[in-house]
């Protein structure tokens, strides 16, 4: 708890809710951010664990047996699909006793954010059915669970247009964007876009063909926000 507002002594760290709780905020200076000057360096959006880094991510894809594609036209909503064709998707998990505001992992402008509808407690069929946990379903949810869809222009150039795309999971459906969060607003590194209520969930980030020289990490890497996670070509 020393790393978030709260007020000690008082019942409950005089939170009012549950969900006044779960979507707690920071302290100044929590979560600093890594190589802070260098426009290169892509940090991450949540405290959370690396499911996936997948390269060359095609625009459309079935769904076959024992496989969990990324389809970049389902997954965005078929919004500025054509700019991420052949690009790389990074997506890592939230579980419910992470911190669960998202923050911008470049200093950029906001091109456009919503919030998209989707189903609840969908699973890919071969994971067979589990009430529970869609753990081993995350790529598979990115394409119909609610979402936040997130397009942000950063400053370098050599990143462009990326999308930030917070997730719920199971029966998590409340994407909450920051009022702020509209387009053409200006987003420095680390800054909030929004939060999740009440549960675990996974997020990604997509990145335009040709951009990442490096990921820092693999699967099961944990992160806080604003580690790296990433360096631009």
């Amino acid at each position: 708890m020393d790393d978030y507002q709260h007020t000690p002594g008082a019942p409950h760290w005089g939170f009012s809710s549950w969900n006044q709780f779960f979507t707690r905020q920071l302290k100044p200076g929590r979560r600093p951010i890594q190589w802070p000057e260098d426009s290169s360096a892509i940090v991450s959006a949540c405290d959370s664990q690396v499911y996936r880094i997948a390269r060359n991510v095609q625009r459309q894809a079935k769904f076959w047996l024992k496989a969990q594609p990324y389809s970049l036209a389902d997954m965005l909503d078929h919004q500025h699909v054509d700019a991420f064709v052949g690009g790389d998707v990074f997506q890592a998990f939230l579980n419910p006793f992470n911190y669960h505001r998202w923050h911008s992992p470049v200093t950029g402008t906001i091109r456009q954010a919503f919030v998209k509808g989707g189903l609840y407690f969908s699973q890919a069929p071969s994971e067979g059915e589990d009430w529970t946990d869609q753990d081993h379903s995350e790529a598979y949810i990115a394409h119909v669970q609610t979402r936040a869809i997130i397009f942000i222009e950063a400053d370098n150039p050599k990143i462009g247009l990326i999308c930030v795309m917070p997730i719920g999971m199971v029966e998590i459906s409340s994407c909450i964007l920051d009022p702020r969060i509209q387009p053409n607003a200006r987003v420095v590194k680390g800054q909030e876009l929004g939060y999740f209520q009440f549960g675990g969930s996974t997020h990604c980030v997509v990145f335009r063909p040709g951009v990442i020289r490096e990921f820092t990490g693999q699967e099961n890497t944990d992160y806080r926000v604003g580690q790296v996670i990433a360096f631009a070509n």
